[in-house]
């Protein structure tokens, strides 16, 4: 897993299970382990939003003093990382390919990546959540996005395509997670599943409470939550810190300090997984507010997160993107000739006149039934984006706009006034900052491969990913054959299809995507989601220790 790596390790060596201790921590009596952990990951955050975050807030960053090295994002194909396995790879220590959703991948030709076993090609493995959960740990997961998106679901689900948002939603809800925070509210709902199964029902059954506002959020007190929040189904994402109503959404700091809360009262410890969702959505639309904007939040939220560590005295943080996007530049064509005499607040003051993001001046004009008339345009331009000199062509792709992606043109405009530059749309390959709190007195420093960065999490809290996956992902036709029972499916109702092992006496039923399953129509419980990828089924050892 040296690929690449050039960087001397000036501070610490680490090794792929085993990270060494500086020579600081090596004569400390610091634990080897510790109770939490913390992963937060503001997705496509590439280290130019960091710098433009700080120069618009004119102060330093929470995430700055943790900074303490970088790592590598590519896939196991050596491609640029797309979300779910660059997510992927952090929460389960297996590189893959876009869309796979901790599960291994079909294509390795990365020098050095670790390569799953002949016939294992699309195996769900383990994520740290899971392993967490196993060792009596709690575990949550948060973020701006819809819950069952790309990276929420890398730590929390498993399926071969982040696509498959009824399989994804199903796994969470029946995963055992304590904390769920998010967008995504219409995915709970039965009309708009095509297995027409209540999700929401099926939580509350399960013992959540299902909160939708900041008040019910804030007064919560119990130990089950799920928090579903977004101004529409249209809109399932939450808004752009800059745009956000906070009478109707909740901050990304105020939801990590809510989990932290319900999580920690749980003596044995817990697992939380923090994502920044929409700092990418931002950078792929090219727009500078938008990065602003929620890179600051995600900032406020590691800022929750430290204070409470440091109280703590025994909580693991670790910060770092999962790929880089977009290209974003301090600095454009146009300082091609002129970049030393351009003063800072070139880059800064456009960005600081506009008062929502390219998604927030899209709900202005709709609000004003303005998306084709030209002259509020300009007066709304001016009003909301400080912009008093759109031009003709500007104004058009305004109005040529397609519904939801007026960012992708608003970006832009913005973006040229602060002499921004961006190369591209989509994600970029570079390495990433790391950043980490570690009370143990470990640095995490040098470059990691995403990968090493899971390992080094799973040490932390002593657990191990491989010996997870063989006790929750067993291969269902394989264990059973074995053990003298016949295994057929049945797919009378296409959309929940259920395993059906027979031996003597004995029938077990087990539905696809539940952590449950029926003997002899006595319900059973699962240690973990019964997984069917398109091909084969994989289910815990305590559903295969079911049979006799």
């Amino acid at each position: 897993m040296r690929f690449l790596k050039s960087l001397v390790y000036t501070a610490v060596s680490i090794s792929l299970a085993f990270p060494q201790l500086s020579a600081a921590a090596t004569t400390s009596e610091k634990p080897q382990t510790v109770k939490n952990v913390i992963v937060m990951i503001p997705d496509g955050m590439s280290v130019t939003g960091t710098t433009l975050a700080r120069l618009y807030k004119g102060e330093s960053l929470a995430l700055d003093p943790l900074a303490s090295g970088l790592m590598s994002t590519w896939n196991g194909d050596g491609t640029i990382a797309d979300s779910a396995p660059a997510g992927s790879a952090i929460s389960s220590g297996w590189k893959s390919q876009s869309g796979n959703i901790a599960s291994t991948g079909k294509k390795y030709d990365l020098p050095g990546v670790k390569t799953p076993n002949p016939g294992e090609e699309l195996r769900p493995v383990a994520t740290l959540l899971e392993a967490a959960k196993l060792s009596g740990r709690s575990a949550g997961i948060i973020s701006t996005s819809e819950f069952m998106h790309a990276t929420p679901a890398d730590f929390s689900a498993h399926d071969p395509s982040r696509k498959n948002y009824d399989n994804l939603t199903e796994q969470i809800v029946y995963n055992n997670l304590d904390v769920i925070l998010g967008g995504g509210a219409k995915y709970l709902k039965a009309e708009n599943r095509a297995d027409k199964e209540d999700m929401a029902k099926v939580l509350t059954s399960r013992g959540y409470s299902i909160v939708n506002t900041p008040d019910q959020l804030n007064s919560f007190d119990g130990k089950k939550l799920v928090g579903v929040f977004g101004k529409t189904d249209k809109h399932a994402a939450l808004s752009y810190d800059l745009d956000r109503d906070p009478a109707l959404e909740p901050s990304l700091g105020d939801m990590t300090q809510k989990a932290i809360d319900v999580l920690s009262q749980n003596p044995d410890g817990f697992i939380l997984m923090v994502e920044g969702s929409k700092v990418d959505w931002a950078a792929h639309a090219n727009d500078p507010v938008g990065i602003v904007s929620d890179v600051l939040a995600f900032d406020n939220a590691v800022a929750k997160a430290v204070e409470f560590a440091k109280k703590d005295g025994n909580t693991l943080i670790i910060a770092m993107s999962d790929h880089g996007n977009s290209g974003i530049s301090i600095g454009d064509r146009s300082t091609s000739k002129n970049y030393d005499k351009t003063h800072w607040t070139s880059f800064i003051n456009p960005l600081k006149k506009a008062k929502v993001t390219g998604e927030g001046f899209e709900a202005i004009l709709e609000s004003q039934s303005a998306t084709q008339d030209p002259v509020k345009i300009r007066a709304l331009a001016q009003e909301w984006l400080g912009v008093d000199d759109l031009t003709d062509a500007e104004v058009k792709s305004i109005m040529d706009a397609k519904a939801s992606a007026l960012n992708y043109a608003v970006g832009p405009i913005i973006a040229e006034r602060a002499k921004i530059g961006f190369t591209t749309n989509g994600h970029t390959g570079e390495d990433v900052v790391l950043y980490s709190y570690d009370p143990r007195g470990r640095l995490l420093g040098g470059l990691m491969d995403n990968t090493e960065v899971a390992q080094f999490m799973a040490s932390a809290l002593d657990v191990n990913l491989e010996q997870a996956t063989n006790r929750l992902f067993l291969n269902a036709n394989a264990e059973f054959t074995a053990k003298g029972a016949t295994v057929t499916e049945d797919i009378s109702d296409a959309e929940n299809p259920v395993l059906v092992v027979k031996k003597g006496a004995q029938t077990l039923k087990i539905p696809r995507n539940k952590s449950i399953a029926w003997l002899n129509d006595k319900e059973v419980i699962s240690e973990g989601v019964n997984v069917y990828n398109g091909s084969d089924w994989f289910v815990s050892q305590s559903l295969v220790d079911q049979i006799k």
